[in-house]
């Protein structure tokens, strides 16, 4: 591929002192062949280029706000970064590397293991044969660095803005290995399917029990966050991945991109029940709305509360426009994909969901 370079720091390509070379410390930048007519450089990410990230983050191809630092750092305790940032000579950036060190495997890089999703973010002018360039930079930088695996699990396509899969096809030139598969089920809202009887008779029950819907719910997060952690509690013996503050923190943070949306149920006779019976969490990105946690009480399962909420949600978000192209209610697999939850992805195929993958690949280098 012509890669040509090495490790070089940021402040001059090659520095000499009394004919010794010496390498101040990082960041560093890593010189390759030619992207077109210009020279690119691999740097490691930090802070001071949070805003440059930031920004360059919402105009690539794969386009998603977790993609932010504002909500990739907010558990910088827990995953200790290592994004690259691509340059071209004329200090454009054109690409990002998301990526933190694996917590599991001692030479190992992960994009990204905090994240649902992570891979290179390219810019609209990175072509095929600078993307297989860039990638094996990147894996040239973490050489250097001490690493011999990485775990790369690219962005579903459907959360493209434009075609941008150069790097599944860099992946397979330079060998990469299918680790693990998971299933996500999708529905197009341009061609929304009927939902199934069942879940039909689901949504006539809630309303036939005065259930309303608030779409814009953020004041009820604390109501749903504890009902989430009692269900994933008493069900799975597992707590939620974000703690109720770190929920606050990023709704704080993207109010237009987190959006909140409950089920309340009218009191019964004799005064028990009612508020907050359901409820989920969206994620949204220009073309996919996400659905990152679902959680019913006991009372909310009985009167199809879940039911009624997503024939709302899927109905709204269909007929916005312009709006999202998907609504991705996440994966229904564990164990790397092994091991299918098949009531968890019929309930979501009654909604009229099909299957999207969550690919993750390894790279020895």
């Amino acid at each position: 591929m012509g890669l040509s370079g090495r490790i070089i720091p940021e402040e001059s390509i090659f520095r000499k002192r009394n004919g010794v070379c010496h390498h101040p410390a990082p960041p560093y930048r890593y010189q390759t062949s030619t992207m077109t007519t210009k020279g690119l450089y691999i740097e490691k990410y930090s802070p001071a280029a949070h805003e440059e990230w930031n920004k360059t983050a919402r105009r690539m191809r794969q386009s998603s706000f977790l993609m932010e630092r504002d909500f990739m750092d907010y558990h910088a305790d827990r995953y200790e970064d290592a994004s690259l940032m691509v340059r071209q000579t004329d200090g454009r950036t054109v690409a990002l590397l998301p990526a933190c060190r694996s917590r599991s495997e001692r030479h190992c890089i992960e994009s990204h293991g905090g994240l649902t999703y992570g891979g290179l973010l390219l810019g609209t002018e990175v072509t095929a044969a600078a993307t297989s360039e860039i990638l094996q930079a990147c894996l040239a930088c973490y050489k250097e660095q001490g690493f011999s695996q990485m775990l790369y699990r690219p962005m579903p396509h459907i959360y493209h803005t434009l075609p941008a899969e150069e790097d599944l096809y860099a992946l397979f030139r330079l060998g990469a290995q299918l680790e693990a598969r998971a299933i996500s089920s999708v529905v197009d809202l341009r061609h929304p399917q009927p939902l199934s009887t069942l879940r039909r008779r689901g949504m006539q029950k809630a309303l036939k029990a005065g259930c309303r819907v608030s779409m814009n719910a953020s004041d009820h997060l604390p109501v749903f966050w504890h009902i989430l952690h009692d269900v994933l509690q008493n069900r799975h013996a597992t707590t939620p991945v974000h703690t109720l503050s770190e929920l606050q923190l990023l709704m704080s943070r993207f109010p237009r991109d987190i959006r909140l949306c409950t089920v309340q149920a009218p009191d019964n006779n004799d005064g028990s029940g009612g508020g907050t019976v359901a409820g989920c969490l969206l994620f949204l990105t220009p073309r996919v709305v996400h659905v990152q946690y679902i959680a019913s009480s006991a009372q909310g399962r009985q009167i199809g509360a879940l039911d009624f909420l997503f024939s709302r949600i899927i109905d709204e978000y269909a007929t916005s426009s312009p709006g999202p192209s998907y609504l991705d209610f996440g994966i229904s697999t564990e164990q790397g994909g092994t091991l299918l939850n098949e009531g968890l992805i019929f309930q979501k195929e009654g909604f009229g969901a099909r299957a999207v993958c969550y690919d993750t690949y390894r790279l020895s280098f």
